[in-house]
């Protein structure tokens, strides 16, 4: 299931899930979701057994198709796992915050 950028941000200062951003480093460097924990898609299945599964995981990319990706494949392995729908530029127009200040949604 797709989560939207509010529905994402509500659950995460509620601390109910797990952000992770599967964008590549320069695109992670340039502006991400505050409180997301950075695992690009290429190294995402090695660094697999650091995931929970006592809470849901979200993933999101650029604008959603690399973390539909792998949300379908966590999903298939056993994990509570959700898109962002439309990704960081969803989030970003609806005007929620990144970080650092002045960050930005770097192209792919």
């Amino acid at each position: 299931m797709d989560y939207t950028p509010e529905q994402v941000a509500r659950l995460l200062d509620e601390r109910a899930i797990e952000l992770i951003d599967v964008r590549e480093p320069h695109e992670w460097q340039a502006g991400r979701i505050p409180g997301a924990r950075h695992m690009a898609l290429t190294t995402l299945a090695a660094q697999a057994q650091t995931l929970t599964h006592e809470r849901p995981i979200v993933f999101y990319c650029r604008s959603g198709g690399r973390s539909a990706m792998a949300a379908d494949a966590f999903l298939d392995a056993g994990f509570d796992a959700h898109n962002l729908a439309g990704g960081l530029l969803a989030w970003r127009a609806a005007g929620l915050p990144l970080e650092p200040d002045g960050g930005y949604v770097a192209e792919h």
